[in-house]
């Protein structure tokens, strides 16, 4: 059997221009705004100061990383990032999944579209207009859905979901699931339109209904793409939004909505402590790629499926 000759970087580049030209772009992008402000990753290490710019100041080392490790803040920062990022990856992450296979039973085109047209537009509702469709239907005294949640004994009389720190991460989850359940579910439904026709006739011949054409033939279909994006949602575990968590802090629930990124706004930015804040920082970056590395290596030894 005659051995593949190997292609030197050079020809395969040369055979392969029209590629290249065409990904340009996207390293382009991604060395300019991507690595190109890893730059700045040394103010985590320096006493920063304007005078001096970046890399004027003086080193000092791990000096802002323990600061942060023996703040009051870090053990809550953290508490409070994990609670919401890890109930929104559980509560969340299966909705669309089940939401992609419920749009694929619909027989109708017409009213197929028509259904997936609705389940996507709550995505292309900016944050600020999202935060504020909230304050008003959860308004304790004008709030139509306050009211609502009242009438069948959900909540007391007195009750205000925005400032109460209990109802703060349920609050944050459902929003945040309602909102981008729809657009998420877009990968699952063109991976389910990718099935053979032929597995569903095979299943009908052995007498399979609804149910186990979906548990036997559906998911196995889509269980790879399910697991690449469970591992890069892994990856963003300690990665909970800065601009939701922060329009929906408020004095009364403070002490559940404060989390890393907030936090790196309030003591990092308005206080000018910016060494601080890109300390903060690089270790958020550095625990949520940890969890990528682990989840993918728990993937790649459990059902042989990985990133790399």
């Amino acid at each position: 059997m005659k051995q593949k000759k190997k292609i030197s970087p050079g020809k395969a580049i040369r055979r392969d221009w029209q590629l290249w030209i065409m990904i340009f772009p996207a390293v382009l992008y991604i060395a300019i705004f991507c690595y190109g402000p890893m730059y700045g990753l040394q103010l985590a290490f320096r006493d920063y100061d304007f005078s001096k710019g970046i890399t004027g100041g003086n080193w000092a080392g791990f000096k802002y990383f323990m600061q942060y490790f023996q703040s009051p803040m870090f053990l809550p920062t953290i508490k409070n990032t994990f609670v919401i990022a890890f109930f929104s990856l559980i509560c969340g992450f299966p909705v669309p999944i089940i939401l992609a296979i419920a749009i694929n039973s619909i027989k109708g085109q017409k009213w197929k579209r028509s259904v997936q047209t609705a389940v996507y537009l709550p995505y292309f509702i900016s944050t600020v207009v999202l935060v504020a469709i909230l304050q008003i239907l959860l308004s304790p005294s004008t709030g139509i859905l306050s009211h609502a949640l009242r009438a069948v004994g959900i909540v007391g009389e007195k009750a205000n979901l925005l400032g109460d720190p209990s109802a703060f991460v349920p609050v944050y989850v459902i929003s945040g699931i309602w909102q981008s359940a729809g657009w998420n579910s877009i990968i699952f439904i063109a991976a389910l339109a990718a099935v053979d026709g032929q597995l569903y006739d095979a299943s009908k011949v052995d007498g399979a209904n609804r149910w186990q054409q979906v548990w036997h033939v559906e998911l196995p279909a889509i269980l790879p793409t399910i697991i690449i994006l469970l591992i890069m949602n892994m990856g963003g575990i300690l990665s909970v939004g800065f601009e939701k968590t922060f329009l929906m802090q408020n004095a009364l629930n403070k002490s559940v909505s404060e989390v890393i990124s907030t936090y790196v706004y309030n003591v990092g930015l308005k206080s000018s402590q910016f060494s601080f804040g890109s300390a903060v920082g690089l270790f958020n970056t550095i625990v949520n790629f940890i969890f990528l590395v682990i989840a993918n290596q728990v993937s790649k030894r459990s059902a042989d499926i990985s990133l790399m």
